[in-house]
């Protein structure tokens, strides 16, 4: 493991990419330690052999967890559930009971399907490839960003969490997400404001 800084895990991800961070967050919130590679997109790297060997997709971020036979995992809601059933054994961060792991899969999903893709392709068109000549593209991302909170806001508005009275992976998948969506991704549109628009989400 020397060549991993005798960190258990070691993760590829990108300093920009919301996705890491939350990986980081639960590594963090777990005590787990890690080494990370930030792979540089404008040089191909994540598409670089020595990364799909272990992530066919070539994107980020990806989990090795080298004590457990160098076990590799991407995708960042799956390598969140990976943490959270392996080495959350108190969980501090996850729910226990069976109808409770499955909302918590819920949500999960909806943040991969639903949060991902959308504030994704909002940031692809705004930031990353800017073009005036497509402001309804744009629109349209932001819509269903507004969307997305809305349906955080119906469930934050009545209870803390998400599941579980507590804080655990399914609030954390969308936490950097929305913070991009509050600085970036909507934060000219239509004077929006988190904190106005959906207060139990900022909270």
């Amino acid at each position: 493991m020397s060549e991993h800084h005798n960190k258990q895990f070691t993760l590829y991800s990108h300093g920009f990419g919301p996705n890491g961070w939350k990986v980081v967050m639960v590594l963090e919130e777990l005590g787990l330690t890690y080494h990370e590679i930030f792979v540089d997109f404008a040089k191909l790297e994540h598409k670089d052999p020595s990364h799909t060997k272990y992530n066919p997709n070539g994107r980020i971020p990806t989990l090795i967890d080298h004590t457990n036979n160098d076990f590799a995992i991407w995708e960042s809601c799956a390598i969140l559930l990976y943490l959270a059933e392996k080495y959350d054994t108190e969980h501090k961060i996850s729910v226990e009971s069976f109808d409770d792991r499955m909302v918590q899969n819920q949500w999960l999903f909806f943040q991969a399907s639903g949060q991902g893709p959308y504030f994704g392709q909002a940031g692809w068109f705004k930031v990353v490839n800017p073009s005036p000549h497509l402001p309804e593209v744009i629109e349209r991302y932001q819509k269903e960003i507004l969307r997305v909170l809305g349906v955080l806001e119906s469930v934050l508005s009545k209870q803390q969490w998400l599941i579980g009275g507590k804080c655990t992976i399914a609030d954390i998948s969308f936490v950097i997400w929305n913070v991009f969506a509050e600085t970036i991704l909507v934060a000219d549109y239509n004077n929006f404001s988190l904190g106005k628009d959906f207060p139990a989400v900022a909270r």
